[in-house]
């Protein structure tokens, strides 16, 4: 398949990459250039430099972008992917967004014979570098069927979860459970520093028991030693927990929990910590306490 890529920022330049090693037909496209110009001295690949381009080019396009906004004006601004979109490509989105935008981007394209796929994903920057993420998909189930192999060439397990916006729903409830075991394991790392524990015995012992999550396993090294300018940004989940929060109010759900914890991102953007990883959340503890 030709595959265009759109969106090398943290987590879609590795995965451009490994789709570059693939068997598959590859360009790029960045909104900055220099980004682009970077991927493809990496990587030694290709790209264009019109999303127009893009769209002639591509049986298949992957976005890896921003947000609602970002998506809709890819696709259907004055120079979008639209102008030039042929029957029978499908999209891929892995840009974390509501759920009511696959919907709006289907009804948009499905009438030109174009299908768009809700794929968000999961694994963070170092599931991204890996190839090993995990992505859950809405839309058109013959339709992603088509590109499941495609994604496979950064994921390590990819599942169809339903209609169109299935996949963003599915990623709402992931945020929500990564922002309690983050804030949890953050509560129990600062309660073991002040009750005078070896806290890298404590991690040890209880990462071999029923307390074990990836977060524990990938975030407690780094958090004892307040290491944070890595991973996913506390910017990027601070979006994704408002998206979240929408959601809940317009179907009155309960999550009071993460509607705490999205506060608590807002005091650590507050403190400047807006591009830090979301372990940080030790940090403000911290500063709370002293």
């Amino acid at each position: 398949m030709k595959v265009g890529f759109i969106g090398l920022g943290v987590m879609g330049f590795p995965m451009a990459g490994h789709l570059q090693s693939s068997s598959h037909d590859l360009v790029v496209f960045n909104r900055s250039e220099q980004r682009s110009i970077q991927w493809t001295q990496f990587f030694e690949g290709k790209s264009l430099k019109k999303l127009e381009d893009i769209a002639e080019f591509s049986d298949v396009i992957i976005l890896c972008i921003g947000k609602d906004d970002d998506v809709r004006n890819v696709i259907g601004g004055k120079q979008g992917l639209i102008n030039k979109l042929k029957a029978g490509t499908i999209i891929v989105d892995h840009t974390t967004t509501s759920s009511d935008l696959p919907i709006e981007m289907n009804n948009l394209l499905n009438p030109l014979g174009i299908q768009f796929i809700d794929a968000p994903i999961s694994g963070g920057q170092v599931g991204a570098e890996s190839g090993q993420l995990s992505i859950m998909a809405g839309g058109d189930k013959k339709a992603f069927a088509q590109i499941e192999k495609v994604i496979n060439a950064y994921a390590k397990f990819t599942k169809y979860m339903g209609s169109s916006g299935s996949g963003q729903l599915t990623k709402m409830v992931n945020q929500i459970c990564i922002a309690g075991l983050i804030q949890a394991l953050a509560e129990g790392i600062n309660f073991s520093e002040h009750v005078g524990l070896n806290s890298k015995d404590v991690l040890e012992v209880i990462s071999k028991g029923a307390a074990q999550s990836w977060q524990m396993e990938n975030r407690w090294e780094s958090m004892l030693e307040d290491k944070y300018d890595h991973g996913f940004a506390v910017d990027l989940m601070k979006k994704d927990l408002e998206i979240v929060i929408n959601k809940a109010n317009d179907s009155d759900i309960n999550i009071e929990i993460t509607k705490l914890i999205n506060n608590f991102y807002a005091d650590i953007q507050n403190i400047g910590g807006g591009r830090w990883d979301t372990s940080s959340l030790l940090k403000r503890l911290q500063q709370i306490t002293k």
